[in-house]
């Protein structure tokens, strides 16, 4: 398949490209890998993600815009529902979609329902990037190629691109942008030089926040975790060459059963997902940060329309 190569070689490319596919199959890892530094929450838990966060790659002839969306799936709650309805209105504003399949996994109904909806997009150029390559033998990616063409070919889709990566071990990072750009129009850049997200530091936090508390827990919890960064200033009174950050964020459950099960006995769980996100924090503002963290009950927040709105959905 080739890649569309008709404008002048020296002319400057900028847009948006999406990331789809089905809960876990690699879209923040590979917006991260991507952009170089993380600005999408991964974890091995389905839904991870629930804001569309925008990593900019910048190169000398295109900015590469990368929206990753929550996983399209069969909704349970009202909170899936807005989820889905986030990807959908995605779609309809980006210059090029990847889809992204795991190689490591047999295309199953909910790939086949992302493929029937992305059939209805006529315009739009579809790339269908397989993912996880790392998980499997030659043999596999084989057929897992055949059966990703040949599932375009049934639902009438011509993809662009039918591109292998893989995101942990760096392979074909670099083709995929390739691959990618030509599809976007011409234009100026969107961002000024040097941004790699345009998604709110407070926001971001959040994430991270979530990401460390989603470690560890047991299965039913991840969906039922919200976090709210309810004050993030720089401390008064420190020396200039001494700064400090104190972030004071909520973390919310859904019944009060659940708060346990965050805070670990004798608060020993909380105390490790302070650590850990605490680092990420810093990394993220470049600054010392004392993280203060509350975890509180929302109940039934992902049913509730005024608990939505609270938590930021």
């Amino acid at each position: 398949m080739s890649v569309r190569t008709d404008s002048p070689q020296n002319s400057h490319r900028a847009g948006f490209a999406c990331f789809v596919g089905r809960p876990n199959a690699g879209k923040s890892t590979l917006t991260n890998a991507l952009v170089g530094q993380k600005v999408a929450i991964t974890s091995n838990r389905p839904q991870t993600t629930r804001h569309t966060v925008r990593g900019i790659v910048h190169r000398p002839d295109a900015q590469l815009v990368l929206v990753d969306t929550p996983g399209l799936h069969k909704p349970r709650t009202l909170l899936g529902e807005r989820l889905n309805d986030v990807v959908r209105t995605t779609w309809s504003e980006v210059d090029v979609i990847g889809f992204c399949l795991p190689a490591d996994q047999k295309l199953g109904p909910g790939d086949r329902f992302i493929a029937k909806e992305l059939a209805e997009i006529k315009k739009t150029p579809k790339v269908a990037i397989v993912t996880k390559t790392d998980l499997v033998d030659s043999e596999q990616l084989a057929a897992q190629l055949i059966a990703i063409d040949q599932l375009g070919r049934e639902l009438g889709i011509e993809w662009a691109e039918i591109v292998p990566v893989s995101a942990v071990g760096d392979k074909q990072i670099s083709l995929l942008a390739d691959l990618l750009v030509p599809l976007l129009p011409e234009g100026p850049a969107l961002y000024p030089q040097g941004d790699l997200t345009d998604e709110p530091e407070q926001v971001m936090v959040a994430e991270l926040i979530r990401e460390a508390a989603l470690e560890g827990v047991r299965d039913e919890l991840p969906h039922s975790i919200a976090v709210v960064v309810e004050e993030m200033l720089p401390r008064e009174g420190r020396p200039e060459n001494k700064p400090l950050v104190d972030v004071h964020a909520n973390i919310y459950i859904e019944r009060p059963s659940q708060k346990g099960i965050i805070i670990g006995p004798k608060g020993a769980r909380l105390k490790e997902v302070g650590t850990k996100a605490r680092k990420h924090i810093e990394a993220l503002l470049g600054t010392p940060v004392f993280l203060d963290l509350h975890v509180k009950v929302a109940k039934d927040w992902q049913r509730d329309p005024k608990q939505l709105r609270k938590l930021g959905f």
